[in-house]
């Protein structure tokens, strides 16, 4: 079991039931081979720089322990997820 961090950017415009129905199908990913430790909203916030057209999106963290191959499944929801502009997963150090 590795730990990592997985930081996820929602377009602005999503509504609070879709932004909780996708850290669930997030949350339900990785506890199929691991657990969740946290989850932090960050909310919305102003990006650095402009992506697919956005200059703010709504920002959430989640700390997981999970089997090797979940980032690998993580990568390919998140690519296929209407919602999501910009994602990133970190296997944390030891």
């Amino acid at each position: 079991m590795n730990r990592y961090e997985t930081i996820f950017v929602m377009k602005p415009e999503v509504d609070e039931e879709t932004i909780q129905s996708l850290i669930e199908k997030i949350k339900d990913i990785i506890e199929k081979k691991g657990s969740v430790e946290n989850v932090d909203e960050w909310g919305k916030r102003k990006l650095a720089y402009e992506v697919k057209g956005y200059n703010e999106g709504y920002y959430v963290l989640l700390n997981f322990t999970a089997e090797s191959s979940i980032p690998a499944e993580l990568e390919r929801f998140y690519k296929i997820t209407e919602g999501i502009i910009r994602h990133i997963i970190v296997k944390e150090e030891e």
